[in-house]
């Protein structure tokens, strides 16, 4: 029988999450010091049979404008083991499914919504469906991710990846591109600089600065994120920053087995530096002896905005292999959910998907 109690020891959560593959940064513990800074209450489950913890999953309780849900964010971490076939997923997460309604139905949410890291096989949506999940209207994170394996040189990495992105590599390092780690307190605004300039240029909605300084804080504390710079070398001055400024910059997070390229920008210039900063992520990637680089979502026709296009070939272009998790998932508690639905279905015309 299936017990389920709340973890409330960062290491306990940690040794489960490491031993079965940190697969999102979004089910880790920092995510949810994250979350909390942030002004959401959380609960970390531990779901349990005979004493043996077999799954994790972090809840966000969300209440906003647009409807009040709980979120659990690629999740939830299931044990790894011969044993766990679909019908001890399923099993898992019926019996997570009814502790949640449950909470929601105390505390007046309309739905449930799990975003799984389990791939989109028909086997798997079969769980869902067979639970009395359906399709949410958006995505809340990635849903398709582009990975890179790092079981290799950086030789058979180079090799691996698109001649015109191998070559605009080299040249970045010939031309003398500076790409710099940095941890300071004044990297948050330094990156906030170049990010509204990006959201600006390609019309997006950024996030906050305060989103930005409570994920980087988050996860700095444990020493599981970085920002990098990349600056035009003196020699090269552009017109947009003149000489030796940032042009580029990027979040990196790390959980023990992947890298995540979670937030980027730049500026607009001729040096090819953005590549020259996703080539020493990897590195850095690899001197920490992770296993995947995760380059973040990708472009999905009819979930993902059409500008993604560009994006995606760039990030295609190091190598590597497309990820489908399966679709964003809602178990209806409320008939409040379909003002909800009805507004998200909105919110995704609006993004452009």
């Amino acid at each position: 029988m299936l017990n389920i109690t709340e973890i409330l020891y960062k290491s306990s959560w940690d040794d489960f999450f490491n031993q079965n593959g940190s697969p999102s940064f979004l089910q880790s513990w920092e995510w949810g010091e994250f979350e909390k800074k942030s002004g959401y209450e959380i609960l970390r489950l531990g779901i349990f049979e005979k004493e043996k913890l077999q799954a994790i999953s972090l809840i966000i309780k969300i209440k906003a404008k647009r409807g009040s849900f709980l979120f659990i964010p690629h999740g939830p971490v299931f044990q790894h083991s011969t044993s766990n076939t679909q019908y001890s997923i399923k099993k898992i997460t019926s019996q997570l499914l009814n502790y949640l309604s449950d909470i929601a139905k105390k505390e007046n949410f309309s739905f449930i919504r799990i975003a799984p890291t389990l791939l989109d096989t028909s086997e798997n949506l079969k769980i869902f469906s067979d639970l009395g999940f359906s399709k949410a209207p958006i995505y809340m994170h990635a849903e398709r991710l582009w990975v890179l394996d790092l079981n290799k040189s950086e030789e058979e990495l180079l090799a691996g990846m698109r001649k015109t992105t191998r070559y605009l590599i080299k040249r970045a390092t010939r031309d003398g591109v500076v790409i710099e780690k940095r941890s300071d307190d004044k990297v948050v605004n330094d990156f906030n600089k170049l990010y509204q300039q990006t959201a600006e240029r390609e019309n997006f909605v950024p996030f906050s600065k305060e989103f930005i300084r409570n994920e980087f804080d988050s996860f700095k504390k444990t020493g599981n994120a970085i920002f990098l710079f990349g600056s035009v070398p003196k020699a090269f001055p552009t017109p947009e920053v003149g000489k030796s400024s940032p042009i580029t910059s990027a979040l990196i997070i790390f959980t023990k087995s992947t890298v995540f390229y979670h937030q980027g920008a730049s500026i607009h210039t001729k040096i090819p530096i953005t590549y020259a900063l996703q080539w020493e992520a990897i590195k850095e990637a690899k001197r920490r002896g992770c296993r995947y680089y995760n380059f973040w979502g990708i472009l999905q026709e009819g979930r993902t905005p059409k500008n993604w296009g560009g994006l995606t070939l760039f990030k295609q272009g190091f190598g590597g292999r497309q990820i489908d998790y399966l679709p964003t998932q809602d178990y209806i508690i409320s008939p409040k959910y379909y003002i909800t639905s009805l507004y998200e279905r909105f919110l995704a015309w609006r993004r452009g998907v």
